[in-house]
């Protein structure tokens, strides 16, 4: 009778064993279909699947070793990357997600959505926000407020990194990316065009030193403007392109490439968004992560930087600057499939 007993209790233990193996496999199979199930009665599913595969099928093909596109990160592992050159991921754990913010881009209302998502962020009742326009503008882009992959680093030290992989193997990551010269336009417009008294004490003031031949410029932007001094956009491509800027210090995230906050090389993305296809890969990216009836995308910017600007934007740039500035961001041009500005280079 005891060895009976002995028999059903070791039946038993392999059953649990076989079945807990078997639910592991189905897991993972599930998880490298990318989610996209969950989407299959849209009427569109087959496009915007067939859109993202694309999508990133062209950054696997010019990030292998053969391609013809080379630059300096290229070829790095993702653990050969400096933690604080992962401060643009943005990891919630609640949801298995993690997004690459990149500036100009609508990061600020992905910041929103990634705070509901989180609910490491409280209203002053105590409870998470639900609605991402609840959330302060003026905490949004608090990065002591977001946990990101360089927050990991700062607390468990060494033991960050397999914690990194663990999270990179088993959430879904995403970003969103923009045409490389629009981008530009609107950070000139953003951080220059308006009054901003962070970005012309740090940025602007050497601008219109070196570039605008102003030896002493006011101290403040308010009395810069009063006194009909404005950075042009001229300027700030000449100080894009001058060496001695990034020997002095990295560029600003608003104008820094894409690529390099992002690293899609070292970071195979599980879904590309576009600012030229907001609405629809908004849609489709909440819906693959199971959050189309919770998450509602706050509108987005109606004085939004257009394409059809650049011939008016870049009227002023020599020829010469347009084909070094193109040069200076050629990798993001090309891993996120944006048109070559033929006729601004051609000139």
């Amino acid at each position: 009778m005891g060895m009976l007993r002995k028999l059903q209790c070791i039946f038993l233990l392999g059953t649990v064993l076989i079945t807990f193996f078997l639910i592991t496999i189905c897991w993972e199979a599930s998880r490298h279909t990318t989610f996209y199930l969950q989407t299959a009665s849209s009427p569109d599913f087959t496009k915007l699947k067939m859109r993202q595969e694309h999508r990133r099928h062209i950054i696997r093909e010019l990030c292998s070793a053969n391609s013809g596109l080379n630059f300096t990160e290229k070829s790095i592992t993702f653990d050969q990357i400096p933690n604080k050159a992962l401060n643009h991921l943005i990891v919630d754990d609640h949801h298995g997600v993690i997004y690459c913010f990149v500036p100009k881009v609508a990061c600020t209302n992905w910041k929103r959505v990634m705070f509901v998502l989180s609910q490491n962020l409280k209203a002053p009742d105590g409870a998470p926000y639900l609605d991402p326009l609840d959330i302060p503008s003026t905490i949004i882009h608090n990065s002591t407020l977001h946990k990101t992959f360089n927050k990991l680093w700062m607390r468990f030290g060494r033991y960050s990194r397999p914690l990194m992989h663990h999270k990179l193997k088993n959430y879904t990551k995403f970003l969103f990316v923009r045409d490389p010269f629009v981008r530009l336009i609107s950070a000139f417009r953003d951080k220059f065009v308006k009054a901003d008294e962070y970005f012309y004490n740090l940025y602007g003031s050497v601008m219109l030193q070196r570039y605008a031949n102003i030896s002493n410029p006011p101290d403040s932007v308010e009395e810069a403007f009063a006194a009909g001094i404005r950075l042009s956009f001229t300027h700030f491509i000449k100080y894009l392109l001058d060496p001695q800027t990034e020997e002095e210090k990295p560029f600003n995230e608003h104008w820094q490439q894409m690529y390099r906050l992002c690293h899609p090389c070292q970071i195979e993305y599980d879904f590309i968004g576009k600012l030229e296809t907001l609405d629809e890969d908004t849609e489709h990216l909440l819906k693959i992560l199971g959050l189309g009836d919770y998450i509602h995308f706050p509108p987005g910017y109606e004085n939004r930087t257009a394409l059809d600007w650049e011939q008016e934007w870049f009227a002023n740039i020599s020829v010469a600057d347009r084909r070094k500035l193109y040069h200076l961001y050629e990798t993001d041009f090309r891993l996120f499939e944006y048109d070559k500005p033929e006729t601004l280079l051609d000139e």
